[in-house]
């Protein structure tokens, strides 16, 4: 049985702090047909490029649904309209918002999202300082074989991989990590880039990360790493960098964003260092 997910226990957080917000959506919560009217109003021509080479209907799907929420959220945050967000990518095809000169209409000059899905899942990171990289990974991956992801980890986290039974609960301790690996990478804007190998992190048992060895050519304690589970089964990881005094909070919402119902506020955990 699965141990309940300190998203059902938040802590209480000031609501005067700007918080990391995170956009939880199923595919279910925007119906096929309206996923479409929106995608063919605000998606841009490189998405409807790459939405019409979709072979399979459910992959067309989640690609239509991930995007109009990108979309959707970007105008919420930014005041841009949904159809007049130009989005550039990076040489690694990480996604940015490309901000007026004069600043963005809701204030600000800077804003970072990052989008991640999986099958029937959506989740995206948004940001006003810094950088944030996000993943959702599901439990019942089916039958593919986790193997090949142990095989790209650091030795030592490898070794803890192993120390659990076979089974759902080894699977776990694979895709915990594997999450926030590729959360940190994203962030990083290097994905997979990024060897795996070169960074670790040490978990606690439930959910929880107690130390990070960042890569070579990073200095530690700049992160801050959350680990969600807004669904039983559906595993989240968010990469925050901050300064070293800043606090901060995070906002869950759960669905497609349009209504304005109040997200869940939990704290994000204090940066994290090296193991001793």
């Amino acid at each position: 049985m699965t141990s309940p997910a300190p998203v059902d226990r938040p802590e209480r957080v000031p609501h005067t702090e700007a918080p990391v917000k995170l956009w939880f959506c199923p595919n279910d919560a925007l119906a096929p047909q309206v996923a479409a009217v929106l995608a063919e109003h605000w998606l841009d021509a490189y998405e409807q490029g790459t939405a019409g080479r979709f072979l399979f209907d459910r992959d067309r799907r989640q690609y239509l649904v991930a995007h109009a929420l990108v979309r959707r959220v970007l105008a919420l945050e930014s005041g841009i309209p949904e159809a007049e967000a130009a989005l550039w990518r990076s040489s690694r095809g990480r996604p940015f918002l490309r901000k007026p000169v004069e600043g963005l209409p809701r204030g600000g000059r800077e804003l970072d999202f990052n989008l991640s899905h999986t099958d029937g899942y959506n989740l995206l990171g948004v940001v006003r300082r810094h950088r944030i990289g996000v993943d959702v990974e599901r439990l019942d991956r089916g039958g593919r074989s986790l193997d090949a992801i142990v095989e790209s980890f650091a030795p030592e986290e490898a070794a803890w991989v192993a120390g659990a039974a076979p089974g759902r609960a080894r699977d776990r301790r694979i895709l915990r990590l594997w999450t926030l690996k590729e959360a940190y990478a994203k962030a990083r804007g290097l994905g997979l880039g990024l060897s795996f190998d070169s960074f670790a992190f040490t978990l606690a048992e439930d959910r929880g990360v107690s130390a990070f060895r960042p890569p070579d050519d990073e200095p530690p304690g700049r992160w801050r790493f959350a680990e969600l589970e807004p669904e039983p089964g559906v595993l989240v990881a968010v990469a925050v960098m901050t300064g070293p005094d800043e606090e901060a909070a995070l906002d869950l919402h759960h669905g497609f964003p349009w209504s304005r119902q109040a997200p869940r506020r939990l704290s994000l955990p204090q940066p994290v260092g090296a193991p001793v």
